[in-house]
């Protein structure tokens, strides 16, 4: 497997804005001839969390390699952060979506299955590109069923605008704007044709309450959007994937015993909502 990374402003002939990131790092799959000369695999876009203050590295290739180890072909998306305000995000993300989807053949991908999986305020993005596809925000840069993902994994989520949330991450997006803030809470901006959604958080999570998750689970029911929500009982904000990858075998942060197997369980799902590595 190879890795490449693409500046995506300079891929598509656009004019970066101030401290742009819009990087995306690609893996690279190469099947075996012997094993099969047609085979296509699911892509994953996945997008760290930070407080859309910093992309979180812990939440970057430690998750592309749990993907890739499973047949996935992952791509991490270092999008702009503070003082970069929304749409700059989006649209990058979106701009990753189209390229991703461009470039299949390359990367030995499908591209009508591309999946996105977002954490902490990554996931805040993750969910915006999951329903903000048509906006106008991005009506430039691709037809809306390019940019919309196959399926959705929300991981630990900044969902909510308003109560107890991690007010942090909508200052840094929005610049203090409280109307834009509440216009881009994940509970408000929910659809019925969302992709499907695996959401997942703990319950003593103190960085970003749990309340985030559970309200956007409401809202997602209320919709009649297909998603399961694990809530465990155990774990502090940030574990990403959960095992050595990400935390030091000397103090490894307490948490439930099934926490560690989320990546599986949302492959899974994904699996039953048809993302599975197939042979043409």
């Amino acid at each position: 497997m190879e890795t490449k990374t693409v500046d995506l402003y300079r891929h598509f002939g656009l004019a970066p804005p101030a401290e742009a990131g819009g990087q995306l790092a690609c893996w690279i799959a190469h099947t075996p001839a012997r094993v099969s000369a047609h085979r296509r695999r699911p892509a994953v876009l996945i997008l760290p969390g930070g407080g859309y203050e910093h992309v979180s590295q812990r939440e970057s290739e430690p998750v592309a390699l749990r993907f890739a180890v499973h047949g996935w072909v992952p791509f991490v998306l270092t999008y702009s952060v503070a003082p970069a305000r929304y749409p700059t995000q989006l649209r990058e993300a979106a701009l990753a979506m189209r390229y991703i989807r461009e470039n299949a053949g390359a990367f030995e991908t499908d591209p009508a299955m591309v999946a996105a999986v977002g954490f902490s305020a990554g996931g805040h993005l993750c969910g915006t590109l999951a329903t903000c596809f048509d906006r106008p925000e991005v009506a430039d840069i691709a037809p809306a069923q390019v940019l919309r993902p196959d399926a959705l994994g929300l991981c630990y989520p900044v969902a909510v605008a308003w109560g107890d949330t991690h007010a942090a991450s909508f200052q840094n997006l929005t610049g203090g704007d409280a109307t834009l803030a509440q216009a881009l809470s994940l509970d408000k901006l929910v659809r019925p044709d969302m992709p499907p959604v695996f959401l997942w958080t703990t319950r003593d999570d103190g960085s970003v309450p749990c309340r985030n998750a559970i309200l956007l689970a409401g809202a997602l029911d209320a919709a009649g959007v297909d998603f399961t929500f694990h809530l465990y009982r155990h774990g502090r904000h940030g574990l990403s994937t959960a095992d050595p990858l990400t935390f030091s075998t000397q103090d490894p942060p307490s948490m439930s015993p099934d926490v560690p197997g989320w990546p599986e369980a949302m492959l899974d799902f994904f699996a039953q909502s048809g993302l599975v590595i197939h042979d043409e």
